[in-house]
Protein backbone atom coordinates (compact mmCIF):
# COMPACT_ATOMS: atom_id res chain seq x y z
CA UNK A 1 0.00 0.00 0.00
CA UNK A 2 1.86 3.23 -1.00
CA UNK A 3 1.33 6.48 0.38
CA UNK A 4 -0.08 8.19 -2.27
CA UNK A 5 -3.14 8.70 -0.30
CA UNK A 6 -4.60 12.03 0.93
CA UNK A 7 -4.04 13.02 4.98
CA UNK A 8 -7.63 12.23 5.47
CA UNK A 9 -7.00 8.33 4.12
CA UNK A 10 -3.38 7.02 6.17
CA UNK A 11 -2.26 4.25 5.48
CA UNK A 12 -3.54 2.64 8.69
CA UNK A 13 -7.20 4.05 7.53
CA UNK A 14 -6.90 2.27 4.38
CA UNK A 15 -6.06 -0.73 6.21
CA UNK A 16 -8.98 -0.79 8.05
CA UNK A 17 -11.26 0.22 5.66
CA UNK A 18 -10.22 -3.08 3.47
CA UNK A 19 -10.65 -5.29 6.71
CA UNK A 20 -13.88 -4.05 7.33
CA UNK A 21 -14.59 -4.30 3.34
CA UNK A 22 -12.94 -7.68 3.43
CA UNK A 23 -14.73 -9.13 6.60
CA UNK A 24 -18.21 -7.68 6.40
CA UNK A 25 -18.87 -9.27 2.56
CA UNK A 26 -17.25 -12.41 3.68
CA UNK A 27 -20.64 -13.59 5.34
CA UNK A 28 -22.62 -13.31 2.18
CA UNK A 29 -20.53 -16.36 1.05
CA UNK A 30 -19.70 -18.53 3.41
CA UNK A 31 -22.54 -20.63 2.38
CA UNK A 32 -21.25 -21.63 -1.02
CA UNK A 33 -18.90 -24.18 0.25
CA UNK A 34 -21.54 -25.38 2.51
CA UNK A 35 -24.20 -26.74 0.28
CA UNK A 36 -23.63 -30.24 0.54
CA UNK A 37 -23.46 -29.95 4.52
CA UNK A 38 -26.89 -28.51 4.65
CA UNK A 39 -27.90 -31.04 2.06
CA UNK A 40 -26.51 -33.64 4.33
CA UNK A 41 -28.29 -31.72 7.70
CA UNK A 42 -31.80 -30.60 5.63
CA UNK A 43 -32.55 -34.01 3.62
CA UNK A 44 -36.11 -33.55 3.16
CA UNK A 45 -35.22 -30.07 1.55
CA UNK A 46 -32.08 -31.09 -0.38
CA UNK A 47 -33.25 -29.98 -3.59
CA UNK A 48 -33.63 -26.74 -2.55
CA UNK A 49 -30.19 -25.87 -1.11
CA UNK A 50 -29.80 -23.67 -4.32
CA UNK A 51 -31.66 -21.10 -2.13
CA UNK A 52 -29.50 -20.39 0.41
CA UNK A 53 -27.08 -18.76 -1.74
CA UNK A 54 -29.53 -16.84 -3.98
CA UNK A 55 -32.00 -15.36 -1.40
CA UNK A 56 -28.55 -14.22 0.35
CA UNK A 57 -27.60 -12.27 -2.84
CA UNK A 58 -31.26 -11.22 -3.61
CA UNK A 59 -31.31 -9.79 0.60
CA UNK A 60 -28.05 -7.87 -0.39
CA UNK A 61 -29.03 -6.38 -3.88
CA UNK A 62 -32.46 -5.21 -1.36
CA UNK A 63 -30.00 -3.59 1.06
CA UNK A 64 -28.04 -2.09 -1.35
CA UNK A 65 -31.59 -0.31 -2.55
CA UNK A 66 -32.80 0.42 0.94
CA UNK A 67 -29.82 0.80 3.15
CA UNK A 68 -26.56 1.63 1.19
CA UNK A 69 -28.15 4.92 -0.04
CA UNK A 70 -27.94 6.30 3.81
CA UNK A 71 -24.19 7.08 4.13
CA UNK A 72 -25.02 9.88 1.56
CA UNK A 73 -27.39 11.27 3.95
CA UNK A 74 -26.45 10.44 7.82
CA UNK A 75 -22.56 10.04 9.45
CA UNK A 76 -21.72 6.28 8.03
CA UNK A 77 -19.44 5.39 10.88
CA UNK A 78 -22.65 5.03 13.10
CA UNK A 79 -24.57 3.85 9.98
CA UNK A 80 -22.02 0.88 10.26
CA UNK A 81 -21.99 0.27 13.28
CA UNK A 82 -25.62 -0.65 13.78
CA UNK A 83 -25.70 -2.58 10.77
CA UNK A 84 -23.22 -4.96 12.31
CA UNK A 85 -25.51 -5.58 15.38
CA UNK A 86 -27.94 -6.49 13.32
CA UNK A 87 -25.81 -9.03 11.59
CA UNK A 88 -24.68 -10.30 14.11
CA UNK A 89 -28.10 -11.74 15.22
CA UNK A 90 -28.94 -12.46 11.63
CA UNK A 91 -25.91 -14.58 11.52
CA UNK A 92 -26.50 -16.41 15.50
CA UNK A 93 -29.76 -17.51 14.12
CA UNK A 94 -28.25 -19.12 11.08
CA UNK A 95 -26.39 -21.06 13.25
CA UNK A 96 -28.86 -22.02 15.27
CA UNK A 97 -31.15 -22.55 12.69
CA UNK A 98 -33.57 -26.03 12.94
CA UNK A 99 -34.80 -26.15 9.41
CA UNK A 100 -33.78 -25.66 5.66
CA UNK A 101 -36.02 -22.75 6.05
CA UNK A 102 -35.31 -20.92 9.07
CA UNK A 103 -31.60 -20.65 7.27
CA UNK A 104 -33.15 -19.30 4.37
CA UNK A 105 -34.95 -16.76 6.30
CA UNK A 106 -31.52 -16.15 8.07
CA UNK A 107 -29.50 -15.73 4.96
CA UNK A 108 -31.68 -13.31 3.54
CA UNK A 109 -31.46 -10.87 6.46
CA UNK A 110 -27.65 -11.50 6.31
CA UNK A 111 -27.70 -10.28 2.63
CA UNK A 112 -29.97 -7.57 3.35
CA UNK A 113 -27.09 -6.27 6.34
CA UNK A 114 -24.49 -7.06 4.22
CA UNK A 115 -23.66 -3.50 2.83
CA UNK A 116 -20.98 -2.85 5.50
CA UNK A 117 -18.59 -2.81 2.21
CA UNK A 118 -20.59 -0.63 0.50
CA UNK A 119 -20.75 2.13 2.85
CA UNK A 120 -16.94 1.97 3.35
CA UNK A 121 -16.16 1.93 -1.17
CA UNK A 122 -17.98 5.56 -1.34
CA UNK A 123 -16.20 6.47 1.99
CA UNK A 124 -13.30 5.65 0.27
CA UNK A 125 -13.27 7.23 -2.93
CA UNK A 126 -14.44 10.70 -0.84
CA UNK A 127 -11.40 10.61 1.59
CA UNK A 128 -8.84 10.00 -1.32
CA UNK A 129 -7.28 12.76 -3.33
CA UNK A 130 -9.00 12.76 -7.25
CA UNK A 131 -5.73 11.78 -9.05
CA UNK A 132 -5.44 8.47 -6.65
CA UNK A 133 -9.17 7.34 -5.96
CA UNK A 134 -8.78 4.58 -8.20
CA UNK A 135 -5.66 3.04 -6.41
CA UNK A 136 -7.35 3.56 -3.03
CA UNK A 137 -10.80 2.12 -4.21
CA UNK A 138 -8.71 -0.50 -5.61
CA UNK A 139 -6.88 -1.21 -2.76
CA UNK A 140 -10.10 -1.46 -0.28
CA UNK A 141 -11.14 -3.53 -3.10
CA UNK A 142 -8.60 -5.73 -2.78
CA UNK A 143 -9.67 -6.47 0.77
CA UNK A 144 -13.17 -6.99 -0.28
CA UNK A 145 -12.36 -9.06 -3.30
CA UNK A 146 -10.22 -11.43 -0.82
CA UNK A 147 -13.51 -11.72 1.49
CA UNK A 148 -15.25 -12.88 -1.04
CA UNK A 149 -13.08 -15.81 -1.91
CA UNK A 150 -11.10 -16.39 1.39
CA UNK A 151 -14.76 -17.07 2.93
CA UNK A 152 -15.06 -19.96 0.76
CA UNK A 153 -11.63 -21.19 2.55
CA UNK A 154 -12.13 -19.95 5.78
CA UNK A 155 -15.70 -21.72 5.47
CA UNK A 156 -14.58 -24.81 4.14
CA UNK A 157 -11.85 -25.58 6.54
CA UNK A 158 -13.68 -24.81 9.45
CA UNK A 159 -16.98 -27.06 8.46
CA UNK A 160 -14.43 -29.70 8.01
CA UNK A 161 -13.40 -29.39 11.41
CA UNK A 162 -16.73 -28.75 13.66
CA UNK A 163 -18.91 -28.31 11.05
CA UNK A 164 -21.33 -25.96 9.06
CA UNK A 165 -23.11 -24.08 12.14
CA UNK A 166 -19.32 -23.54 13.60
CA UNK A 167 -19.19 -21.31 10.69
CA UNK A 168 -21.82 -18.98 11.47
CA UNK A 169 -20.95 -18.82 14.95
CA UNK A 170 -17.06 -17.74 14.09
CA UNK A 171 -18.58 -14.74 11.83
CA UNK A 172 -20.20 -13.47 14.48
CA UNK A 173 -17.15 -13.13 16.70
CA UNK A 174 -15.05 -12.06 13.92
CA UNK A 175 -17.94 -9.05 13.33
CA UNK A 176 -18.06 -7.85 17.13
CA UNK A 177 -14.11 -7.41 17.00
CA UNK A 178 -14.74 -4.89 13.82
CA UNK A 179 -17.21 -3.22 15.39
CA UNK A 180 -14.88 -2.99 18.26
CA UNK A 181 -11.99 -1.48 15.52
CA UNK A 182 -14.18 0.37 13.68
CA UNK A 183 -15.56 2.28 17.05
CA UNK A 184 -11.69 3.47 17.72
CA UNK A 185 -10.35 4.13 14.61
CA UNK A 186 -12.73 4.70 11.55
CA UNK A 187 -13.15 8.22 11.35
CA UNK A 188 -16.44 10.05 10.74
CA UNK A 189 -17.71 10.86 7.86
CA UNK A 190 -19.74 13.98 6.35
CA UNK A 191 -23.39 13.97 4.57
CA UNK A 192 -23.48 15.47 1.67
CA UNK A 193 -27.40 15.24 1.14
CA UNK A 194 -30.16 16.41 3.27
CA UNK A 195 -32.88 14.91 1.15
CA UNK A 196 -35.69 12.73 3.22
CA UNK A 197 -35.45 9.04 3.02
CA UNK A 198 -37.97 8.92 0.19
CA UNK A 199 -36.35 11.50 -1.67
CA UNK A 200 -33.11 10.14 -1.22
CA UNK A 201 -34.44 6.49 -2.81
CA UNK A 202 -36.08 8.51 -5.75
CA UNK A 203 -33.24 10.58 -6.39
CA UNK A 204 -31.87 7.08 -7.62
CA UNK A 205 -34.35 6.80 -10.66
CA UNK A 206 -33.05 10.22 -11.76
CA UNK A 207 -29.36 9.42 -11.63
CA UNK A 208 -30.28 6.17 -13.42
CA UNK A 209 -31.90 8.17 -15.90
CA UNK A 210 -29.69 10.77 -16.50
CA UNK A 211 -26.36 9.49 -16.41
CA UNK A 212 -25.39 6.58 -19.20
CA UNK A 213 -22.39 5.99 -18.10
CA UNK A 214 -24.16 4.16 -14.82
CA UNK A 215 -26.48 2.41 -17.20
CA UNK A 216 -23.76 0.94 -18.97
CA UNK A 217 -21.60 0.00 -15.88
CA UNK A 218 -24.57 -1.43 -13.86
CA UNK A 219 -26.08 -3.90 -16.67
CA UNK A 220 -22.18 -4.76 -17.49
CA UNK A 221 -21.40 -5.26 -14.11
CA UNK A 222 -23.94 -7.26 -13.25
CA UNK A 223 -24.44 -9.51 -16.01
CA UNK A 224 -20.43 -10.35 -15.29
CA UNK A 225 -20.89 -10.94 -11.46
CA UNK A 226 -23.86 -13.20 -12.74
CA UNK A 227 -21.23 -15.52 -14.55
CA UNK A 228 -18.77 -15.26 -10.87
CA UNK A 229 -21.58 -16.51 -9.57
CA UNK A 230 -22.73 -19.23 -11.45
CA UNK A 231 -19.25 -21.28 -10.86
CA UNK A 232 -19.20 -20.30 -7.51
CA UNK A 233 -22.47 -21.32 -6.57
CA UNK A 234 -22.05 -25.09 -7.92
CA UNK A 235 -18.51 -25.49 -7.44
CA UNK A 236 -18.98 -27.06 -4.24
CA UNK A 237 -22.00 -29.52 -5.98
CA UNK A 238 -19.15 -30.82 -8.44
CA UNK A 239 -16.27 -31.40 -6.12
CA UNK A 240 -18.94 -33.56 -4.00
CA UNK A 241 -19.87 -35.90 -7.05
CA UNK A 242 -17.10 -38.39 -9.51
CA UNK A 243 -14.72 -38.12 -10.19
CA UNK A 244 -13.45 -35.78 -6.98
CA UNK A 245 -15.91 -37.40 -4.00
CA UNK A 246 -14.09 -33.93 -2.32
CA UNK A 247 -16.04 -32.81 0.97
CA UNK A 248 -16.60 -28.88 1.51
CA UNK A 249 -12.94 -28.40 2.73
CA UNK A 250 -12.00 -28.66 -1.02
CA UNK A 251 -14.50 -26.30 -2.36
CA UNK A 252 -13.67 -23.61 0.24
CA UNK A 253 -9.72 -23.93 -0.59
CA UNK A 254 -10.16 -23.10 -4.25
CA UNK A 255 -10.71 -19.41 -2.63
CA UNK A 256 -7.19 -19.44 -2.22
CA UNK A 257 -6.50 -19.85 -6.14
CA UNK A 258 -9.05 -17.11 -6.45
CA UNK A 259 -7.72 -14.47 -3.93
CA UNK A 260 -4.77 -14.65 -6.52
CA UNK A 261 -7.15 -12.80 -9.10
CA UNK A 262 -7.63 -9.92 -5.99
CA UNK A 263 -3.95 -8.85 -6.68
CA UNK A 264 -5.60 -7.36 -9.80
CA UNK A 265 -7.43 -4.86 -7.94
CA UNK A 266 -5.05 -1.98 -6.90
CA UNK A 267 -3.09 -2.40 -10.62
CA UNK A 268 -6.64 -1.90 -12.23
CA UNK A 269 -7.25 1.03 -10.29
CA UNK A 270 -4.06 2.21 -11.34
CA UNK A 271 -4.93 1.48 -15.17
CA UNK A 272 -7.81 3.36 -14.68
CA UNK A 273 -6.33 6.48 -13.33
CA UNK A 274 -3.70 6.51 -16.43
CA UNK A 275 -5.40 5.28 -19.47
CA UNK A 276 -8.74 5.09 -18.57
CA UNK A 277 -11.69 2.24 -17.93
CA UNK A 278 -13.21 0.76 -20.87
CA UNK A 279 -10.10 -0.70 -22.32
CA UNK A 280 -9.39 -2.63 -19.32
CA UNK A 281 -13.06 -3.85 -18.84
CA UNK A 282 -13.08 -5.06 -22.72
CA UNK A 283 -9.97 -7.18 -21.96
CA UNK A 284 -11.52 -8.45 -18.46
CA UNK A 285 -14.72 -9.55 -21.10
CA UNK A 286 -12.57 -11.59 -22.82
CA UNK A 287 -10.16 -13.49 -19.84
CA UNK A 288 -13.88 -14.05 -18.24
CA UNK A 289 -15.07 -15.61 -21.25
CA UNK A 290 -12.02 -17.69 -21.98
CA UNK A 291 -12.57 -19.34 -18.40
CA UNK A 292 -15.54 -20.67 -19.44
CA UNK A 293 -14.16 -22.31 -22.15
CA UNK A 294 -11.47 -23.65 -19.77
CA UNK A 295 -14.04 -24.58 -17.44
CA UNK A 296 -16.29 -26.84 -20.11
CA UNK A 297 -13.10 -28.53 -20.42
CA UNK A 298 -12.49 -29.35 -16.72
CA UNK A 299 -15.53 -31.33 -15.39
CA UNK A 300 -12.86 -33.70 -14.00
CA UNK A 301 -9.33 -32.42 -14.33
CA UNK A 302 -8.35 -30.09 -10.96
CA UNK A 303 -5.44 -28.49 -13.12
CA UNK A 304 -7.79 -27.18 -15.41
CA UNK A 305 -10.54 -25.99 -12.63
CA UNK A 306 -7.68 -24.15 -11.27
CA UNK A 307 -6.56 -22.25 -14.57
CA UNK A 308 -10.43 -21.45 -14.91
CA UNK A 309 -10.85 -19.92 -11.83
CA UNK A 310 -7.69 -17.72 -11.78
CA UNK A 311 -9.13 -16.83 -15.05
CA UNK A 312 -12.72 -16.02 -13.97
CA UNK A 313 -11.47 -14.00 -11.03
CA UNK A 314 -9.06 -11.80 -12.84
CA UNK A 315 -11.82 -11.12 -15.46
CA UNK A 316 -14.67 -9.88 -13.15
CA UNK A 317 -12.31 -8.07 -10.59
CA UNK A 318 -10.71 -6.10 -13.05
CA UNK A 319 -13.69 -4.85 -14.84
CA UNK A 320 -15.49 -3.81 -11.25
CA UNK A 321 -12.80 -1.86 -10.37
CA UNK A 322 -12.67 -0.17 -13.81
CA UNK A 323 -16.63 0.32 -13.79
CA UNK A 324 -17.21 1.79 -10.06
CA UNK A 325 -13.60 3.71 -11.10
CA UNK A 326 -15.86 5.59 -14.00
CA UNK A 327 -18.79 5.57 -12.06
CA UNK A 328 -17.31 7.19 -8.53
CA UNK A 329 -16.12 10.51 -11.08
CA UNK A 330 -19.96 11.04 -12.36
CA UNK A 331 -21.59 12.92 -9.03
CA UNK A 332 -19.18 13.33 -6.56
CA UNK A 333 -22.15 14.39 -3.77
CA UNK A 334 -23.95 11.12 -4.59
CA UNK A 335 -21.57 8.36 -4.78
CA UNK A 336 -23.87 6.27 -1.78
CA UNK A 337 -26.49 6.26 -4.38
CA UNK A 338 -24.55 5.81 -7.55
CA UNK A 339 -22.36 3.05 -5.75
CA UNK A 340 -26.08 1.50 -4.64
CA UNK A 341 -27.73 1.41 -8.28
CA UNK A 342 -24.67 -0.16 -9.81
CA UNK A 343 -24.07 -3.14 -6.40
CA UNK A 344 -28.14 -3.21 -6.80
CA UNK A 345 -27.68 -4.97 -10.37
CA UNK A 346 -24.24 -6.11 -9.89
CA UNK A 347 -25.96 -8.41 -7.10
CA UNK A 348 -29.43 -9.02 -8.81
CA UNK A 349 -26.76 -10.70 -11.44
CA UNK A 350 -25.69 -12.65 -9.00
CA UNK A 351 -28.30 -13.93 -7.56
CA UNK A 352 -29.59 -14.67 -11.28
CA UNK A 353 -26.60 -16.84 -11.61
CA UNK A 354 -26.83 -18.58 -8.85
CA UNK A 355 -30.60 -19.38 -9.43
CA UNK A 356 -30.12 -20.37 -13.64
CA UNK A 357 -26.59 -22.47 -12.54
CA UNK A 358 -28.44 -24.15 -10.16
CA UNK A 359 -31.39 -25.15 -11.95
CA UNK A 360 -28.82 -26.09 -15.01
CA UNK A 361 -26.97 -28.38 -12.57
CA UNK A 362 -30.10 -29.95 -11.42
CA UNK A 363 -30.98 -30.53 -15.93
CA UNK A 364 -27.57 -30.66 -17.70
CA UNK A 365 -24.70 -30.91 -15.06
CA UNK A 366 -21.44 -29.03 -15.03
CA UNK A 367 -22.15 -28.20 -18.77
CA UNK A 368 -25.10 -26.88 -18.11
CA UNK A 369 -23.63 -24.76 -15.79
CA UNK A 370 -20.87 -23.47 -18.18
CA UNK A 371 -23.36 -22.61 -20.62
CA UNK A 372 -25.27 -20.28 -17.94
CA UNK A 373 -21.56 -18.63 -17.25
CA UNK A 374 -20.53 -17.78 -20.82
CA UNK A 375 -24.06 -16.80 -21.80
CA UNK A 376 -23.78 -14.11 -19.00
CA UNK A 377 -20.37 -13.06 -20.32
CA UNK A 378 -22.08 -12.46 -23.55
CA UNK A 379 -24.85 -10.04 -21.95
CA UNK A 380 -22.15 -8.14 -20.27
CA UNK A 381 -19.87 -7.91 -23.46
CA UNK A 382 -23.23 -6.60 -25.46
CA UNK A 383 -23.94 -3.91 -22.47
CA UNK A 384 -20.46 -2.56 -22.82
CA UNK A 385 -19.98 -2.43 -26.58
CA UNK A 386 -23.77 -1.13 -27.26
CA UNK A 387 -22.97 2.07 -28.64
CA UNK A 388 -26.28 3.42 -27.60
CA UNK A 389 -24.98 3.51 -23.91
CA UNK A 390 -21.41 5.30 -24.76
Amino acid sequence: MSNDSSPALSRSTLMLMATAAGLSVANIYYNQPLLDDFRHAFPSDAHWVGAVPTITQVGYAAGMFFTAPLGDRFERRSLILLMIICECVSLAVAAAAPSLWVLVGASLMIGLLGTIAQQIIPFTAELARPEQRGHAVGTVMSGLLLGILLARTASGTIASLTGWRSVFTAAVVAMIVLGVLIMMRLPRSTPTSNLSYPKLLGSMWHLWHELPVLREASLTGGALFGAFSAFWTTLALLLADAPFHYGPQAAGLFGLVGAAGALVAPMAGKSADRRGPRIGITLALVITALSYGVFALSAASLTGLVIGVLLLDIGVQGAQISNQARIFALKPEARSRVNSIFIVFYFIGGAAGSAMSAYAWRTHGWLGVCFVGFAFTLVATASHLARGWR
